[in-house]
């Protein structure tokens, strides 16, 4: 049976992504909450495994909480294709969800056509890709990836240890790097995602096909100075903390010009200022920086420009600076076969596309160092992610979805 008469269906996709979408849901202000480990990500994770399962796969649930619905006899290295189900806080409804739901719908429209293929193909949604501990926690389990002290020294923004947040759930830590998969287990790995970005959308684009994927470097900072009276305390006397990371911030663009590249992106993102009180000085800043790129030498380069404009921001303020990487996921390029696959049949079904680097971390690059690994994009309006307003229009998704069924059935057959 040939790639055009396998068709995915529509109408039975939408069902299951606005399934997955019951949960969470903020009625007030739009947004999608599943945060990893949160009691919503366990009950859409066992609603999903309730699909697999009156989908007649094997289904298998690691230590992790990743979701493995396997078709076709074990022993043979799989193709594994899907995306992640947690959202940050008040995510958009297609972020992750749109990937696993298209990787069951493949393997369904598999066993609708009564395909058995020569090697298993395995729908995944994998856990905790959001890094609300500062990893990729389930794909980077499947490929033994867990760098050792991580699990264990892990938390996320509030203080809340990964060890706490997994036994709150009746999952342990302990036994994390005994799920790993075996060398040569998984043949590829597939996973869609939307975009994320606005490139798609602004060059009328169906079709991404991802070559590289940035890195993405997680750094926790505190500058520490000294609480006073915001009225008595004299300009020239202070140690205020919030001007330390006000100097920072404002040195990062000219440190991107000077020695970054067009994929160059450095985001201060949550911080906490103590005493938070209009009428004292900031006593201590709190903050992560986030620098990503497709080069590691790159990123290696920017991280020590940054670490010193902290360092020289601390000695102007007369501040103590502290830093600590909290997590690390290199850059990777994507297998080029695999690539290959995914254009020659986004070219066959006639879609427009083009091929393109992701600045934004994904499954498929943690896999790429276990397996070779692909990522297909499709369009985000108006570049948005991580927001109620994220959305992709459902043509898209279609063209999308069936490029990625016909990678499935090229994957899996036998050389």
């Amino acid at each position: 049976m040939t790639s055009s008469e396998v068709q995915i269906r529509p109408d039975r996709l939408k069902t299951l992504l606005d399934g997955i979408n019951k949960f969470g849901f903020n009625r007030q202000t739009g947004g999608y909450n599943r945060v990893g480990f949160s009691d919503m990500d366990i009950a859409v994770r066992s609603w999903f495994r309730e699909q697999m399962k009156e989908s007649g796969l094997d289904v298998s649930v690691d230590a992790a909480g990743n979701l493995f619905g396997r078709l076709g006899t074990s022993g043979k290295p799989c193709v594994m294709i899907g995306s992640h189900l947690d959202t940050v806080p008040e995510g958009g409804a297609f972020d992750g969800a749109l990937g696993a739901a298209i990787g069951l719908e493949c393997v369904r429209s598999l066993k609708d056509h009564g395909i058995e293929p020569d090697f298993p193909v395995v729908a995944v949604a994998t856990s905790e890709e959001e890094g609300r501990f500062g990893g990729m926690l389930g794909s980077q389990t499947i490929s033994g990836q867990l760098a050792p002290g991580w699990v264990e020294m892990a938390s996320d923004a509030d203080g809340v240890s990964l060890v706490e947040a997994m036994a709150a759930q009746g999952y342990s830590a302990d036994t994390l790097r005994e799920a790993a998969w075996p060398n040569g287990s998984i043949r590829a790995f597939l996973e869609l995602h939307i975009e994320q970005g606005p490139v798609l959308e602004s060059e009328q684009l169906s079709i991404g096909i991802v070559e590289s994927i940035s890195g993405v470097l997680v750094l926790g900072v505190s500058l520490e100075g000294t609480a006073n009276h915001s009225g008595t305390t004299p300009m020239p006397l202070r140690a205020d903390a919030f001007a330390g990371l006000a100097e920072v911030g404002v040195a990062i663009p000219t440190i991107i010009k000077d020695i970054g590249t067009d994929q160059s992106r450095v985001t201060i993102g949550k911080v906490d200022l103590s005493p938070n009180f209009p009428h004292t000085i900031p006593g201590r800043a709190d903050f992560t920086i986030i620098i990503r790129d497709t080069s590691a030498e790159v990123m290696a380069t920017l991280r020590s420009h940054i670490e010193a404009s902290i360092t020289d921001a601390a000695a102007r303020n007369s501040l103590k600076a502290s830093i600590e990487e909290r997590s690390y996921l290199p850059p990777e390029s994507l297998d080029g076969s695999v690539r290959q696959v995914l254009l020659e049949e986004t070219k066959r079904l006639g879609y427009s596309h083009t091929v393109m680097p992701s600045g934004a971390g994904h499954d498929a690059q943690t896999m790429q160092a276990f397996c070779p690994s692909g990522l297909v994009f499709v369009p985000s309006r108006n570049g948005i992610s991580h927001a109620p307003e994220e959305w992709t229009d459902w043509t898209d998704i279609e063209k999308g979805a069936q490029v990625m069924l016909n990678a499935v059935l090229r994957l899996s057959k036998g050389d």
